[in-house]
Parts: structure tokens; C-alpha cells; sequence
């Protein structure tokens, strides 16, 4: 009996360690089919906003390919924003263009928020994530019943404003982009202080320094999202949502009650008019129009 329970326990003992290499094996090769499907070549050339990103330069390529690798296997996420880029771009675009801004900035509006009202710890608000002190600067409104920062057309004006403003300071749009993360006298300390004005040649904190190289990975991703693993139908995108604009110069009591009147309900209200943060309104002498979706209610 002892004989026969030794060897039992023998054949057990193989079979288990057997197993666990067969696991261990098919887990492996599992893995390896999941990095070959989710891992391309590095692009052999990239630029913002038509300037040039000095791939030729080992630690920039290696950013660069980080922020690649990192931005395509976060699906969840990149699709979500591939899906919202259908709906918000169209109004991104033109105020961009209007204001001699290039279209490339818009990836940076992706990588602030998402293309969403997202609010950061910080306070920072909204599609481009303003800080309440900044709003004043770029004359947005802000008080105990209007933000400003949720309007998208006002705020990516002011964005715009910021832009040229930074582009004028620093020479280049690449600067100009990074400073929007550090700010424009964190940049002009850096340069000061390691005598160089290159942007790829400074060395920054971890954020700023991935900063551009995360606005150039989703210009890739999105700009070429079948290459990439992203093959969507423009069925399966958020599309534009048609509305009229009810021009607003008197306080509104009760905003609920207005979107009934209006033949929506708040909910609505709220949702296409984010930067109403009360539920009321008070003009103060200023005109307002608010958006009323029209279909798909």
C-alpha cells in the first residue's frame, strides 16, 4: 500500500508540474500573438504642425514609439476619443483654422481631456482644460451660473488666442504646444537655464516631456486608425447632433422649466449646454444662446 501511495503521489506530482509548463507555454505564446498584434513599426518620420520630430535622435525616437504603444493599446480610451473626434472635431477645425492655428493642435485638445468636460484635480476645466485664473486672461466668463471653459466654441477661441501668443514668444508651434503644459515662463526657465531652445533637447519633467510626443502618437493613431487596429464604421461614431440656438438677454428663474418649454427636458438642457453650472441664470447685461438639440431626443 505504502509502495503503491509513493508512486501515486510520484505520478501526481509529474502530471502537475507537466500541466503547469503546458499552461505556463500556452500562456506565453499567448502573450507573444497579443504583442504582435498590438505592436507596429515606429513611423520613419513624423512632424507637428509641419515641423519636423527628429526621429534620427535615439531618445526621441524611443519616446516617440512609447507613446505609440502605449496610446494604441489603451483601447478602451482610444476608441472612446475616435468615437468623439467625429462629433467635436467638425467645430474644433474651423475655429483652428480661422484663427491661423494649425489643424495638428487639435490632438493636443485630444490629449488635455479626451475631447470631453473633463475636470483635472488641479481645477483645470473643460475640452482644453483652463484654469479658472487663466479664463480671465482670454476673457472667459465665469461665474455662479456660467463657465465659459464648458462652452467649446468660446474656449477654443481662447485657446487659439493662447496659441499665437506662445508662438510669438517662443518662434515655433512645437514650443508653443509644449507650453501649454508648463507654461510659458516654465519653458523660458528651462531653455535659460540647459542653453538650448529645441524642445526635443531639453530635459523636462516626465509630463511636459511626453507631452508633444503623446499630441504626434494620437495624430498617428487617429490620422491612420486602420493601420492601427481601430477599424471602425462612421455608423458606429457619435455623430453631430442638430440644433437650434435660442438667443437668451433675460434671467431665467427656472432652468429646468425653460428646457420644458423649449420641448426638451433638463437633462438635455444640461448636457448641450454644460457651461450653464446652475439651475438658474442670470444674465448680468450679457447675451447668451443656448443650444436646443432638435433630433435624436
Amino acid at each position: 500500500m505504502k509502495k503503491t501511495l509513493r508512486t501515486v503521489l510520484a505520478l501526481t506530482a509529474v502530471l502537475a508540474v507537466a500541466s503547469t509548463f503546458v499552461f505556463a507555454t500556452s500562456l506565453t505564446n499567448s502573450s507573444a500573438d497579443d504583442a504582435a498584434l498590438h505592436s507596429h513599426a515606429t513611423p520613419k518620420s513624423a512632424n507637428f504642425a509641419g515641423e519636423t520630430v527628429p526621429l534620427d535622435k535615439i531618445d526621441v525616437k524611443e519616446r516617440y514609439d512609447r507613446e505609440l504603444i502605449i496610446n494604441t493599446n489603451l483601447h478602451g480610451t482610444t476608441i472612446t476619443t475616435i468615437k468623439r473626434a467625429h462629433r467635436y472635431f467638425p467645430i474644433i477645425e474651423p475655429i483652428l483654422k480661422k484663427n491661423g492655428i494649425p489643424d495638428d493642435f487639435k490632438y493636443l485638445c485630444v490629449i488635455e481631456s479626451g475631447l470631453a468636460n473633463a475636470v483635472s484635480p488641479a481645477g483645470a476645466s473643460g475640452f482644453w482644460q483652463f484654469m479658472k485664473g487663466t479664463s480671465k486672461d482670454f476673457n472667459l466668463y465665469i461665474d455662479e451660473y456660467v463657465d465659459e471653459r464648458y462652452d467649446l466654441i468660446k474656449v477654443t477661441e481662447a485657446a487659439c488666442k493662447y496659441f499665437q501668443s506662445a508662438k510669438n514668444r517662443f518662434g515655433n508651434w512645437t514650443m508653443a504646444a509644449a507650453s501649454y503644459n508648463r507654461g510659458m515662463a516654465g519653458m523660458s526657465r528651462a531653455m535659460d537655464s540647459q542653453y538650448v531652445t529645441d524642445y526635443y533637447d531639453l530635459y523636462l519633467n516626465q509630463e511636459t516631456s511626453r507631452y508633444v510626443f503623446r499630441i504626434i502618437a494620437l495624430k498617428e493613431i487617429m490620422g491612420n486608425p486602420v493601420q492601427y487596429g481601430f477599424d471602425m464604421p462612421d455608423s458606429e461614431k457619435y455623430p453631430i447632433v442638430p440644433t437650434k440656438k435660442v438667443t437668451v438677454d433675460y434671467d431665467i428663474a427656472d432652468l429646468a422649466l425653460f428646457a420644458k418649454e423649449q420641448g426638451i427636458n433638463y437633462k438635455l438642457l444640461k448636457l448641450y449646454n454644460p457651461w450653464l453650472i446652475n439651475t438658474s441664470l442670470k444674465v448680468n447685461n450679457r447675451i447668451y444662446e443656448i443650444e436646443i438639440p432638435t433630433k435624436g431626443i
